[in-house]
């Protein structure tokens, strides 16, 4: 018989529930909102929801002697400022639709005596993405000197100087989109006075009527302010030309360009004329010669039609590409990327988007200083003129990270390991610089589950959790997600799915971080404020519970993982309800309901039953005839799901767990073994592989199967990659958890860090190394640890902040010799 599952009273918590919980361990205090003493959100009047609209605001005003200022700035969709011409900041920090959150930049040290210039750029997009939100378009800003406003956007009495407007026009408008995920690429116009408004007192722009917009509820930035140090490539690898042809046969078109109307804003291909993506596909190299040589500082190249040059930063990164172009004569320069090269060669399409960004510069001659708006990921940048000639130097990306990820330390015996940790931090301090996000590159989306393994390491690195906070507050404070069905949770958010996409059982997921999230940070308040949330969650699930109480014929994108598995997601999911029953146990241990605990553990044995043949659990079961058949469809990451969610455990199932053990692994591809059981994926089967041999203390077989899993990543990259194979994002933020949070626990030995309980917990193991050594900042200090076999005794020291308690497990063949 069905059982179904109550939450009974829902409890509505208010606004004030932002004011608690800062980043640190337990809510002690109240947080103060950021307020606006004179800004109000203003865009040019009538034109806020116009698609893919530049317009500079700037503003003139004498610095104050002898006392700092600061910049207060929030608005959409995206902004970037500069101070004097000098680059200052980006943002602002995601929140969810009908929030902003404020930035506050610090100007003081660079003010200069007199006027001084503040020129921020916002791009209104106006299309629904995965990355920022489809809402009007605005700015509010104000600059703020010991309580007195210099600046201000619709200042009131008392507001300072007003910032005035402009359309900037350098910035094409009618463009392709970057991505599906993703808004509109860039393509520029440049003529010798672009920029100049940034810089020149004295600049008389067309200035345009602004018209105050509704205001939205402010919200704190918590996030670290970012990274963005300039970065230059280390050698030039390639040279080569192109000569134009006809048009292939067989183009290619994305999705993002070709299908363009109510589900997806953007341009139609009618509207845009000739996209970039298209045009680019005339082209075929006539010469490409691979080289590796040594860039000279400050040394210019210089390219004629028809000419390429490709440069290598020597590691995955990500930010925004800037160069210095002098053009003799109207020229067209071309900058693609990517993470990877290809034949040797950039290919702008590899990743399903157009990693591409077109200049066309006027005629010269003329110096041209440029970096684009938007941030990319790559490795590789190619510059490509295809009309005129030009000269380019000065190449560079500023970066767009997290900061706070340089006080965490980490260091083995096995340099191998010493490089998985490097690529794990940088893959973590690109995808956590304002939100948790799968990657830097498509998508910049916050998604769930990702966000499960990303906040683990985030918590590792930055030693709080601000940004986890930030996470799930996005989605706690809407009254509801437009276009989804009511209880479900957006796969990915702050965004917008107009075209009604959600992956049911990935709502799970953010059920299950919140008990890791309240572990971390001793956040009740916020967990609570989030019971109506997984009350509806589970209110709606309830329609698909079959008579045995599984989840049924699904609706949405019922996704496993990226493999087989997602063929087998019909009629009755195995991991799904696997991972329904480890939600439903979490949300009984949160909310002080046994009752839901008692009825994981009976969905469990239920599909102990069902799903088991014998050897292994089987994925999927279809309805045949008004019954339930047992299909014969068995999957890797089947088998893990079991086990992460308790279905089954070595205990339950010893012969599963030896042959798992034994013979799955990033070794069955050569092997052979078990052909019929298709194979798992990096995301997330390999993942869930190593968490549940860590869990058994396999640490050693952890640390092989990880460098089996990643090293070529780390080698081709230096980050690590959504899939096990260089075809889709090679910057994929839950990735980072491998390099980083598997390191901590299961080489150097922190099996648990607990701030809240001011606790720590450490577990040698027998490993294949000589010594290791690391250190984890945690709110209120460090937790320092070293270990190293000598004389057949393994030496240790634990040094932890005052009032911490340390236990010890010994699982290794080895004497202890130490103190915690």
């Amino acid at each position: 018989m069905q059982s179904s599952v109550s939450f009974g009273a829902t409890f509505h918590w208010g606004l004030i529930l932002i004011l608690l919980g800062l980043s640190g361990v337990q809510a002690t205090s109240v947080e103060p909102l950021p307020v606006f003493r004179a800004a109000q959100p203003v865009w040019p009047a009538g034109r806020e929801r116009e698609k893919n609209l530049t317009v500079g605001f700037r503003a003139v005003f004498e610095a104050p002697a002898h006392a700092g200022a600061v910049l207060r700035v929030t608005g959409s969709s995206i902004y970037r400022i500069h101070l004097n011409g000098a680059f200052l900041g980006y943002g602002p920090v995601r929140g969810p639709h009908g929030y902003s959150r404020v930035d506050e930049w610090d100007l003081a040290g660079r003010l200069g005596s007199g006027a001084n210039v503040i020129a921020i750029e916002v791009a209104g997009y106006n299309v629904n993405s995965y990355y920022l939100l489809d809402q009007p378009a605005f700015l509010q800003a104000e600059v703020v000197a010991e309580r007195r406003v210099l600046a201000s956007t619709a200042g009131r009495d008392g507001g300072g100087v007003m910032f005035e407007a402009q359309i900037l026009p350098e910035r094409a408008q009618r463009v392709q989109r970057y991505s599906f995920q993703r808004p509109f690429s860039e393509v520029y116009g440049l003529a010798p006075e672009t920029g100049e408004w940034r810089t020149n007192t004295l600049w008389m722009g067309q200035a345009v009527t602004c018209a105050v917009q509704p205001a939205t509820k402010l919200l704190p930035r918590r996030a670290p302010y970012p990274d963005f140090g300039r970065r230059a490539p280390g050698f030039l690898v390639a040279t080569g030309a192109v000569a134009a042809g006809e048009l292939p046969a067989r183009l290619w078109k994305d999705r993002s360009l070709t299908g363009i109307g109510p589900q997806l804003g953007g341009y139609t291909e009618q509207e845009i004329g000739v996209a970039t993506s298209v045009e680019l596909q005339r082209y075929t190299n006539v010469a490409l010669r691979a080289i590796s040589q040594p860039l000279t500082e400050g040394a210019a190249a210089a390219l004629s039609a028809g000419e390429f040059r490709i440069y290598d930063f020597g590691v995955n990164l990500s930010g925004f590409v800037g160069l210095r172009i002098d053009a003799r004569r109207r020229t067209r320069l071309v900058l693609s990327f990517d993470e990877v090269l290809t034949g040797g060669d950039v290919d702008y399409k590899r990743l399903d988007c157009v990693n591409v960004i077109d200049l066309e510069l006027e005629s010269g001659p003329h110096r041209y200083v440029f970096e684009s708006f938007e941030p990319y990921t790559l490795r590789y940048l190619k510059c490509l003129v295809l009309d005129g000639d030009c000269a380019v130097e000065g190449i560079y990306l500023r970066e767009y990270a997290n900061p706070e990820v340089w006080r965490a330390q980490f260091a083995a015996s096995d340099e191998r390991y010493n490089r998985l940790f490097e690529a794990g931090r940088e893959t973590y301090r690109q995808n956590a610089v304002d939100l948790f996000t799968d990657c830097p590159s498509r998508e910049r989306a916050g998604w769930l589950c990702d966000s499960y393994f990303i906040a683990r390491v985030a918590r590792d690195l930055g030693g709080d959790t601000r940004m986890e906070r930030n996470f799930l507050e996005n989605y706690q404070l809407p009254a509801r997600f437009e276009h989804l069905p009511p209880g479900m949770l957006p796969m990915c958010y702050p965004a917008d799915h107009p075209d009604g996409v959600f992956i049911p059982n990935w709502a799970l997921w953010f059920v299950v971080q919140l008990e890791e999230y309240l572990a971390r940070s001793g956040d009740r308040e916020l967990v609570e404020a989030l019971r109506s949330r997984v009350s509806e969650l589970f209110d709606y699930f309830e329609q698909f519970r079959n008579a045995d109480g599984l989840l049924e014929k699904l609706e949405g994108w019922v996704f496993v993982e990226w493999s087989k598995a997602n063929d087998f997601v019909q009629d009755v999911n195995y991991p799904s309800n696997m991972l329904f029953a480890q939600a439903l146990a979490v949300a009984g241990r949160l909310y002080d309901r046994p009752d839901l605990i008692r009825e994981a553990e009976r969905i469990r044995a239920l599909i102990r039953r069902q799903a088991f043949d014998g050897e292994f659990f089987v994925d999927n079961a279809r309805r045949q005839d008004g019954r339930l058949e047992l299909t014969r469809n068995r999957s890797e990451v089947c088998q893990y799901f079991a086990f992460y969610s308790g279905v089954a455990t070595p205990t339950s199932h010893p012969l599963l767990w030896q042959t798992l053990v034994s013979d799955f692994g990033p070794q069955r591809k050569q092997t052979g073994a078990y052909p019929e059981v298709h194979f798992a994926n990096a995301f997330i089967g390999n993942v869930l592989r190593l968490e549940l041999l860590s869990r058994y203390g396999r640490c050693q077989q952890v640390l092989d199967e990880s460098l089996a899993y990643q090293l070529h990543m780390v080698e081709r990259t230096g980050t690590l990659w959504e899939h096990d194979g260089a075809y889709a994002s090679c910057n994929h933020g839950f990735a980072a958890h491998g390099g980083v949070h598997t390191l901590y626990r299961d080489v150097l030995g922190l099996h648990r860090v607990d701030p809240v309980n001011r606790r720590v917990d450490v577990r040698f193991t027998d490993l294949q190394l000589d010594w290791c050594e690391g250190r984890m900042p945690v709110p209120d200090g460090w937790v320092e640890m070293r270990w190293k076999k000598e004389a057949g005794a393994l030496r240790y020291r634990v040094s932890v902040p005052a009032g911490y308690t340390v236990t010890v497990e010994n699982q290794s063949r080895l004497e202890l010799s130490g103190e915690p």
